[in-house]
């Protein structure tokens, strides 16, 4: 058995920088055009060199997504992206549109292509297509079980990769093809521009009674009738090599640096834990079910991987996250008295415990001893966002570390 790659998604540099930190083997983010996350930071050429140079330095591949389908009017403008992207030491292009696939082969004949989940990669077939077209890598459709995955490996060239999604949130539509956005807003999924209608709460207009709502309901429970729970895989680690998957894929390039920390953190102890010895990973369970709950999500399910989903899939009653940790912020430097400087994205007091997310995967609840603003001027409290700020804890923490707190 390979080495099982650990892929993480980034929607800023800074996120990059986190899951690099946190355990990635390898990092997938966006660029400011033609990727289907257009409401994400993303990234410009210049963030893309630096964010690449920092991967890779530490041993981290960097894909780049350029997975919209592709309109007549998109293709002069990917042609000159690509035209762009030779100056970028990109390790893979990840594509839907066979278009934009041929596009690729011709300006970028050395970046790896790697096939996305929007693609419908549902059968061994489809596989061997893209591999014959020149795919090292094919993402697995949402839709499929471990069953189909373990046999699609079977019957594909042993040098194609098949990547499939872990963890995180799952889309109402068939392999995240969705019309719902566009009809109701004008901003197209498939375009990168979604605005999520799945989570909405609907209800029923009699075209007489306009005003007059009726609760659409499946049952007493609720009306978030499209509303999936995210994906979890954390307790089927074996199960997921056993299919024969090579790279386990986070779905998150929305999501901020203390998701990105705690999901990349738990996954990557979990592999390895495994890897070294099973029982080490049985024994460990409890571990990565706690740490994985202190991330923002909807609840969990398996998705598609051992069977057609039920209702036990949906949450009806709400839209909302499950929140149990807030972000603080991430260490930036140290200065010349001992104390970490970072950017605070959440209040703090001095006297507060707040605890620290080492990169081995322990946690270290410390002290506020005391904050000072970047005059020196000291603070009891740090109300404002994005505030630069000098923080006294108990011990001087590593450049990159997370800080969060528990909420009561």
């Amino acid at each position: 058995m390979g080495k099982t790659e650990l892929l993480i998604p980034a929607g800023s540099l800074e996120v990059l920088k986190t899951a690099v930190r946190y355990g990635a083997d390898a990092v997938y983010i966006g660029g400011e055009d033609f990727g289907l996350r257009a409401k994400a930071h993303n990234f410009t050429l210049e963030e893309m060199k630096e964010g690449i140079a920092f991967a890779h330095a530490h041993n981290c591949k960097v894909y780049l997504t350029v997975n919209i389908f592709a309109h007549n009017e998109d293709m002069e403008g990917i042609r000159c992206y690509f035209q762009s992207l030779q100056q970028v030491d990109i390790d893979a292009l990840i594509i839907s549109d066979p278009g934009v696939v041929m596009l690729a082969k011709e300006l970028l004949p050395e970046v790896e292509l790697h096939i996305s989940t929007q693609a419908n990669n549902t059968n061994y077939a489809t596989y061997r297509f893209w591999h014959d077209l020149g795919a090292k890598r094919v993402v697995a459709a949402r839709e499929l079980s471990l069953a189909e995955i373990k046999e699609i490996r079977s019957r594909i060239p042993e040098d194609m990769e098949i990547e499939a999604f872990v963890h995180g949130a799952m889309c109402i539509s068939y392999s995240g093809r969705c019309l719902l956005s566009s009809y109701f807003t004008g901003r197209d999924a498939n375009q990168g521009a979604c605005t999520h209608p799945c989570r909405w709460k609907y209800a029923v207009v009699e075209e007489k009674r306009p005003g007059e709502y009726l609760p659409v309901r499946e049952d007493e429970r609720g009306t978030y009738i499209f509303n999936s729970k995210d994906l979890c895989m954390i307790e089927y680690i074996p199960e997921l090599l056993d299919a024969g998957i090579d790279s386990f894929k986070i779905e998150g390039r929305m999501k901020t640096a203390l998701y990105v920390a705690a999901v990349a953190r738990t996954y990557r102890k979990a592999l390895d834990d495994y890897m070294q010895s099973p029982e080490q990973y049985r024994q460990n369970m409890e571990y990565y079910r706690e740490e994985i709950a202190k991330c923002t999500y909807r609840q969990f399910t398996t998705g598609f991987y051992f069977g057609k989903t039920d209702s036990d899939s949906q949450i009806y009653d709400n839209n909302t996250y499950v929140k149990e940790y807030t972000y603080l912020g991430m260490v930036q430097a140290i200065d010349s008295e001992g104390c970490l400087v970072l950017e605070q994205r959440n209040k703090f007091s001095v006297g507060e415990n707040i605890e620290a997310m080492l990169f081995d995967g322990s946690n270290q609840l410390l002290t506020v001893q005391s904050i000072q603003d970047e005059e020196g001027r000291p603070m009891e409290s740090a109300p404002h966002p994005k505030q630069i700020l000098h923080v006294k804890l108990d011990q001087i923490l590593p450049i990159g570390c997370i800080l969060r707190r528990k909420e009561d």
